[in-house]
């Protein structure tokens, strides 16, 4: 999971801890168990919510990049953050992520281009010129690591 989304890393974080807590003596198996199962249900959870929020895990990895930790929406910016992150992922796949793309500075640059002409143009004001520089860089640096190469993804086809 931590894999599509890395917004979701504070569950490994969360498991790390309890493993500790557990070798230190400061949980007993009883405790640890119930934790586990309590995580457990938070992941199955967290595994269905691209499909409460309408979108795809894809999708939903760049809305959760936008939106975690972000500035506090209304129902109608949430819909058009998630408007934004379709059509930014299709225009990138349909047509920035090319052969190579990563090889090539000036595709690299224009992929960095496109993502903070879309995001400047369908993210709500409540976006600070701060918080809107750091998550184009935070997206971009996302589809460095998510799309190697042309058709290429860490996301099941």
């Amino acid at each position: 999971m931590i894999r599509l989304n890395a917004t979701r890393h504070d569950f490994l974080d969360r498991f790390q801890k309890m493993i500790e807590e557990y070798n230190n003596g400061a949980l007993s198996i009883e405790e640890l168990f119930d934790e586990l199962v309590s995580l457990s249900k938070e992941l199955n959870e967290e595994e269905e919510r691209h499909v409460r929020e309408n979108v795809s895990e894809e999708q939903l990895a760049i809305f959760d990049i936008l939106t975690r930790p972000g500035p506090d929406l209304d129902p109608r910016e949430v819909e058009s953050i998630k408007k934004v992150c379709k059509e930014l992922l299709g225009k990138l796949k349909t047509e920035l992520l090319v052969l190579a793309w990563r090889n090539k500075r000036t595709t690299r640059a224009a992929v960095r281009v496109e993502i903070e002409k879309m995001l400047d143009a369908g993210l709500p004001e409540k976006y600070t010129a701060e918080l809107f520089e750091q998550k184009c860089g935070v997206l971009f640096q996302h589809v460095l690591e998510k799309y190697p190469d042309e058709g290429q993804s860490v996301y099941p086809a």
